[in-house]
């Protein structure tokens, strides 16, 4: 069995338990809630989030942020058995909806920060493409879980069985094998002496350290972490101009609602399937092949061509076609890749700044998306005209993307620290502490 396994994934003897670990760690995250989310939240969530990361190691802070929402679940399951249906409704129904689209991101992000700081750049390429089937199976399974089981088991019940799932999420943390990047693949991180990057990370035991508001200048000073957000809101950007898009030309081709559920449900389930292929035997050895660079532009440059021949030809075939080919190298391959990103980042990095990249970037990216939409459309845009603006926007994705590959190889590559500081930085400069 692990023969074929390791046929399959290109993983090494001593990386399997940790592989399993990060798997089960992001079925159990993506498997145990549902997607929204609100700007506002976020911004105050990072501030408290930013504050526990300086003051806490990783192998404390996340799992108590994983019990922390578990406890926030059992409240509001003994809310909904006790409080009056109607005063459910009006009262408790938006809390739990901003709870939950707070969460949700938080979840992920710290999913996919821990794993930036226990793999290195060159396990995160061959690996991070089966750890994201993880976190796809575990979307399916949550989605069918909650579809069959929706009218026998209150909603109180599904929300045990998420606090359950995200216990395992916690226990994976504890679990995870003791200073797994040193002992891993340490020799495969260009430049790992004693004074090297990796050399000088603190233990799992130090506090992260810092100021809570560091995330948010070190963004705001290092033109890598700022590409890093830019790059992130244009792909929700264009996500949901893509959404809209769908909606508006399948409300327009499809008059019977039958057609347009059976429709949407059909490009979904070939989302899914092909993203796990893909995960599974294509994204490790895209990004070993041809690098994270060219692994990352395949999504933006996929984007452009699909706008523009919805552009040329708005119809539904092209619309499907275009829609299940993105989504799905979203998932499969821009996912993993952009997450490779952060492994050549200081510790600090990888949870203050990336929180706020993935957490706020995301959803102020797709509010812009979402007023700029209809401000087209005010302009006298049409889903031809969109589709043309989103073109050059693709181009301008497509460059950054390259740029951030150069820069994470160069990090990847340096040896000493005032030469990751340079690079991370665009200056000679050492980087803050």
């Amino acid at each position: 069995m692990k023969r074929i396994f390791t046929k399959i994934v290109d993983v090494k003897p001593n990386e399997i338990h940790a592989l399993l670990l990060a798997f089960i760690f992001n079925f159990v995250v993506l498997g145990g809630y549902y997607y929204t989310g609100t700007l506002i939240g976020m911004l105050i969530a990072n501030a408290l989030y930013a504050a526990i990361v300086t003051r806490m190691s990783r192998r404390r802070f996340i799992p108590i942020a994983y019990r922390f929402a578990i406890a926030n679940l059992f409240v509001f399951f003994l809310l909904m058995r006790w409080m009056p249906a109607a005063q459910g409704r009006t009262i408790l129904a938006p809390i739990f909806f901003i709870w939950v689209s707070v969460f949700n991101l938080f979840a992920t992000t710290m999913f996919w920060s821990f794993m930036a700081d226990v793999f290195t750049p060159a396990q995160a390429k061959r690996l991070f493409g089966f750890i994201a089937v993880g976190g796809s199976i575990g979307g399916i399974v949550g989605g069918l879980v909650t579809s069959s089981l929706a009218g026998k088991l209150s909603t109180g019940l599904f929300l045990l069985i998420t606090a359950v799932m995200l216990e395992i999420a916690a226990q994976c943390v504890r679990r995870f094998p003791a200073h797994f990047m040193a002992v891993g693949e340490a020799a495969s991180f260009p430049g790992t002496t004693s004074s090297s990057p990796t050399a000088q990370k603190p233990t799992d035991e130090q506090p992260i350290g810092g100021k809570f508001w560091e995330g948010a200048t070190h963004i705001a000073r290092s033109p890598y972490l700022l590409g890093l957000a830019v790059f992130l809101m244009i792909y929700t950007l264009t996500n949901t101009w893509a959404y809209f898009q769908q909606s508006d030309l399948t409300q327009h081709q499809l008059q019977d609602r039958a057609a347009r559920t059976s429709f949407l449900a059909n490009i979904d389930i070939a989302v899914n399937t092909i993203t796990v292929l893909i995960q599974v035997f294509l994204t490790g050895r895209l990004m070993k092949w041809f690098g994270v660079g060219i692994t990352l532009v395949l999504m933006p440059l996929l984007s452009a061509v699909g706008f523009a021949a919805i552009g040329f030809a708005p119809v539904l075939t092209v619309l499907a076609t275009f829609q299940i080919l993105r989504r799905a190298a979203g998932f499969a391959l821009l996912r993993p890749a952009r997450e490779v990103l952060f492994t050549v980042l200081r510790r600090e990095d990888k949870y203050k700044a990336k929180s706020l990249i993935d957490t706020f970037g995301y959803r102020f990216g797709d509010q812009i998306g979402a007023w700029s939409y209809p401000l087209m459309r005010w302009f006298g845009l049409g889903l031809v005209g969109i589709s043309w603006v989103a073109v050059p926007l693709g181009a301008i994705w497509c460059t950054l993307g390259i740029w951030l590959g150069r820069k994470q190889r160069a990090l990847a590559e340096a040896e000493v620290q005032g030469e990751r500081s340079s690079v991370i930085r665009g200056t000679a400069a050492p980087e803050a502490a």
